[in-house]
């Protein structure tokens, strides 16, 4: 008999159970270190500066006003071309800050065999590899629930280390505005969720990138006969008397689930990605480093 273990939705990790995880994590961040880092100079090879909009002397583009902007910035001679008042955007020259949070509860430390990293060692790695292209770039980087900002080469085992002892929801009144959010995660649980800590922070003028990273088993469950699906917490379990009968459905119902996270980043003006712990991280971290650069790029 196959057994497999299956996250319980719309519950919280309680802080005590993570503490001997976080301190494992802990034990395991000089390796990560390296390994992100490694990740990053490889992506690095093949990746040039990013232009952002910011205050730099170079024009940029123009994009409607919305309120907040500052008068002065206003762009008269464009907005008396149509009916919609718009703001003179600049190339970014200072650093802006980039703010990470990883999915801490315990479905993220599974995986379904030993040759395979859990969901939340890859996320950290891909948090960390992203952290460490941000500082070559001279730019912050903060973690949510954190205030204090890392910044420069030598701080990514500090911002690592501070990573390993998030347990903040992904929320964080104190994130400035114009602040990009990186949000990893399996994003398996209820839409509803998602969809209120998103929008909470699309409200607020942030933008940002959800990275959806799951098992290859949580895709195409490759189990067959009788399969016992245990709760991460708590006592719940479901038995599958023949598994193969229900891949069909399982699948339709996560492409369902995939495409409401889909709806929810497109309404939110926030991307998407997915990423497998099977997959090579280098793929996976370059198309989050190119979706943090505007769509004018």
């Amino acid at each position: 008999m196959a057994e497999a273990a299956a996250r319980r939705p719309g519950t919280a990790t309680p802080a005590p159970t993570l503490v001997p995880w976080a301190e494992a994590i802990g034990a395991a961040l000089p390796p990560l270190v390296v390994q992100a880092e490694r990740v990053a100079a490889t992506v690095m090879q093949g990746v040039h500066g990013r232009r952002q909009a910011g205050q730099g002397d170079s024009f940029w583009q123009f994009r409607p006003y919305v309120p907040g902007d500052a008068p002065s910035r206003v762009d008269w001679r464009q907005s008396a071309k149509s009916d919609r008042v718009f703001v003179r955007e600049t190339e970014w020259e200072a650093a802006q800050t980039v703010a990470l949070w990883v999915d801490s509860g315990a479905w993220m430390d599974w995986r379904h065999g030993p040759e395979l990293p859990t969901k939340r060692t890859r996320a950290d790695l891909l948090a960390l590899a992203l952290a460490a292209l941000l500082f070559r770039g001279g730019e912050r980087v903060r973690v949510f629930g954190v205030p204090r900002a890392h910044h420069g080469r030598g701080a990514l085992r500090a911002l690592a280390a501070t990573l390993a002892r998030q347990q903040s929801p992904p929320e964080d009144p104190a994130l400035p505005r114009h602040t990009r959010a990186v949000m990893l995660g399996d994003f398996l649980g209820p839409l509803e969720e998602t969809h209120r800590a998103v929008g909470a922070l699309a409200g607020r003028g942030i933008r940002g990138t959800m990275v959806q990273v799951l098992d290859p088993a949580e895709e195409t469950l490759p189990f067959t006969g009788r399969v016992r699906f245990t709760a991460v917490q708590g006592p719940e379990e479901l038995v599958v008397p023949r598994v193969e009968g229900v891949r069909a459905l399982y699948a339709e119902r996560l492409a369902q689930h995939r495409a409401g996270l889909m709806a929810i980043a497109a309404g939110a003006g926030w991307k998407l990605l997915t990423h497998r712990t099977d997959a090579p991280p280098e793929a996976a971290l370059l198309a989050l480093w190119q979706g943090l650069a505007p769509a004018a790029r």
